[in-house]
């Protein structure tokens, strides 16, 4: 049931206590009374913004929709309390809807003005108060986009410098086993020539060529002995090259244990070689030492493709921004990307259900919400921990969850975690946007965001769509 109120109700209000008899008459007549019953809605979130409500009797509450869960707000019984269409003076400017719900706890009484009303209040009889509000809502909102953005550059910077330190330590081990190589080769070449003038007959010879291509063999499948398994089998190997008249031999058994070469073979050689086994021996060292180099190049060059094809998995820059993508590639980059920063006490653990479909996404923005997430709880954890990375599915969603071993999220603030500018990291050291903005790209890939927290296991879980038809992010 609807009616007016009189211009001496509208005076009684606060919000409406200092203006003019024609304006009151005007809000008199454009707005109405309103009874609501206890525990009905009075607007929902997301709805269309098309009233604006005044309190004037009863309690009411103010709810978000905060990762699957109501959650109140405010709850108040004060006459006065306002709420509604609170941005209609802001037009076309912004989507005009409720940003939260509104709900009658007992039954109450309500002040309604429409929203187009409520418009022309702000414009036409506080134009000045309107300005500075405007320039407030729009002012805050570009602040938040520029330190959105230098938080994204912050977060480049630190993962390039991560990215150079990774890539400068295979580049590193590349450049050295090169230099040694090089001396290798030459000193083949030298022994190679001394075996020619022990005038090694042709039928010895061709079996030492035969015993070089089964010592590459051997270097490439040795087996990676413990530390005591190799020292024991250095010393018996130095035993043997002592006993046959082989100087420093106990230099050369660490490189012959290495390329996988024992006792048995060495004897086999012995036989082959005659007189010439030291220069044999040290030619097939040198051979052993060649293949264990070249197959440190190798593991160098390919760790280096390896980092470079992560960070053009994670950058995305010669990809389209929309596409089918499988979650698991990039948060094995992210991974990569981050591995840099990460103190060495921090154990990762992978838990994959590979069988999971690709979805459809937009890779580089997900992407920056693994790092944000990941990047916390690395932080919270500090110098040791377990960082895990788990994926499964539940019901028409891809679920991507990530636990620390931190201390924990303070149930009292866990509530605004999400918030713009929260932050509970000292000054200078955290903008308060990282989960924002996360929360806000898996919005808009039709997703949500969901936390759980106790002292020791901390779980952030993101869901996404899989349906293409739910995932097409506008």
């Amino acid at each position: 049931m609807t009616s007016r109120l009189s211009k001496d109700e509208l005076r009684a209000l606060f919000l409406f206590e200092a203006l003019t008899e024609e304006q009151l008459e005007w809000l008199a007549a454009n707005g109405a009374r309103e009874q609501v019953t206890g525990g009905s809605d009075i607007f929902v979130e997301g709805a269309p913004a098309e009233c604006f409500y005044v309190v004037l009797s009863g309690t009411v509450a103010l709810s978000r929709r905060v990762h699957g869960d109501d959650v109140e707000v405010t709850r108040t019984s004060q006459v006065g309390a306002y709420a509604g269409a609170t941005q209609a003076y802001l037009g076309d400017q912004v989507d005009q809807t409720y940003t939260y719900s509104f709900r009658a706890i007992t039954d109450a009484e309500l002040f309604t003005l429409p929203a187009s009303a409520f418009a022309v209040v702000m414009r036409e009889w506080f134009p000045m108060a309107m300005h500075l509000l405007e320039g407030l809502f729009f002012g805050m909102r570009n602040i938040q986009t520029l330190i959105g953005e230098r938080q994204r550059l912050a977060a480049l910077g630190a993962l390039s410098a991560g990215l150079t330190h990774e890539l400068n330590n295979p580049a590193a081990a590349a450049v050295r086993a090169t230099a040694v190589l090089r001396d290798k080769i030459t000193g083949m070449r030298h022994k190679l020539a001394m075996i020619a003038d022990g005038r090694l007959d042709g039928t010895r010879l061709h079996g030492l060529v035969e015993f070089q291509e089964e010592a590459v063999k051997r270097a490439a499948s040795a087996p990676r002995l413990a530390p005591v398994q190799a020292s024991d089998a250095e010393d018996e190997l130095g035993d043997w090259l002592e006993e046959h008249g082989i100087a420093g031999g106990w230099d050369l058994a660490g490189t012959l244990v290495a390329g996988g070469v024992d006792v048995t073979w060495l004897d086999q050689i012995a036989g082959a070689v005659g007189d010439n086994l030291e220069n044999a021996v040290r030619w097939l060292a040198y051979t052993i030492d060649t293949e264990l180099l070249m197959g440190e190049i190798d593991d160098s060059v390919g760790r280096i493709s390896g980092l470079v094809a992560a960070a053009k998995q994670y950058s995305q820059l010669d990809r389209a921004p929309h596409q089918t993508v499988d979650v698991h590639d990039l948060l094995d980059a992210t991974v990569t990307m981050l591995q840099g920063k990460m103190p060495k006490g921090i154990r990762v653990v992978k838990s994959y259900d590979r069988m999971l479909p690709v979805i459809p996404a937009y890779p580089a923005e997900l992407n920056q919400v693994w790092t944000n997430l990941i990047d916390n709880a690395v932080g919270v954890m500090g110098e040791s921990g377990t960082l895990t990375i788990s994926t499964w599915a539940e019901d028409d969603h891809l679920v991507v969850e990530i636990a620390d071993t931190g201390p924990g999220i303070d149930p009292e603030v866990r509530p605004r975690i999400f918030e713009p500018f929260f932050t509970t990291k000292p000054v200078g050291e955290g903008t308060g946007l990282g989960l924002d903005i996360s929360y806000r790209i898996v919005v808009k890939h039709h997703g949500d965001i969901r936390v759980e927290s106790t002292p020791g296991d901390t779980r952030f879980r993101v869901l996404l769509p899989t349906a293409e038809g739910q995932n097409s992010a506008s």
